[in-house]
């Protein structure tokens, strides 16, 4: 007797159990939502989406705005699926987090403002400022040659991304397949320095890393500071020394933007 009453309890714990985790699974499901977003669909938790009160998406799920479904029964929203991301990054994030060289600004700032999420709208555009505000300041761009091994080939630029650009180049020509931008030329973010090279019988300067490694000509890196400059927008306001014919044997040069 006891037996029986003791399965007929572990059955009814099995049953109980089973009806709890189906309740678990069934709750977990309806948690996820998909939108499509100009065609673009997006799976998400409804917490996720009701994170900012009174918001375009709150209010769909929580049915105080009407929205119509595809033909699959997911919400549709008729606006820039690319840009919804940026969107749904923020509402999980709780920050405005943009890939690198963003220039869609004043779209995402719309978008903002059409979900009625206040708070991204106006950091969207504050970094729409910053970046106006930037774009107005000159740059400076200046070449130095001394003709000297203990000065050099120095570029002074107060746009440390350039900086970056001209090292990134420096490896392309390079003619000793370097894995990156040798350190020991690298001054500060804003300066490059080469100090170490040895003349060639034809009086080439020939640029070597601290362990004789060598890099390229002096005359090959300043010509291709010169070029990057041009086509990154910069404009040569002055050149001292420009007798021998050439730019690249200026002893100075300098660039604004």
């Amino acid at each position: 007797m006891e037996r029986k009453v003791s399965r007929r309890e572990n059955e009814c714990e099995e049953k109980n159990s089973n009806s709890e985790s189906s309740e678990l699974d069934k709750d977990y499901k309806t948690s996820l939502i998909t939108l499509n977003v100009g065609g673009y669909l997006y799976i998400t938790q409804k917490q996720t989406l009701t994170k900012y009160p009174d918001s375009f998406l709150e209010g769909i799920i929580n049915g105080r705005i009407m929205c119509p479904y595809d033909a699959d029964g997911h919400y549709f929203i008729d606006r820039d699926g690319l840009l919804f991301r940026h969107i749904l990054n923020f509402l999980r994030n709780g920050e405005l987090l943009l890939p690198e060289g963003f220039r869609e600004n004043q779209l995402l700032a719309q978008e903002a403002e059409f979900f009625q999420l206040k708070v991204l709208s106006e950091a969207v555009k504050s970094r729409w400022e910053k970046e106006q505000l930037a774009s107005r300041e000159t740059t400076f761009l200046e070449i130095t040659d001394s003709h000297d091994r203990s000065q050099g080939l120095r570029i002074f630029c107060n746009a440390p991304e350039f900086i970056a650009k001209i090292k990134s180049r420096i490896v392309l020509v390079s003619k000793s397949r370097l894995d990156g931008f040798p350190e020991e030329f690298s001054v500060s973010s804003n300066i490059i320095q080469f100090k170490y090279f040895i003349k060639s019988e034809n009086g080439t300067r020939l640029v070597l890393k601290e362990d004789n490694t060598f890099v390229c000509t002096l005359e090959t890196l300043k010509f291709e500071a010169i070029m990057t400059a041009l086509k990154c927008g910069f404009r040569l306001l002055t050149s001292l020394d420009c007798s021998r014919g050439s730019i690249v044997h200026s002893d100075a040069l300098h660039f604004i933007k």
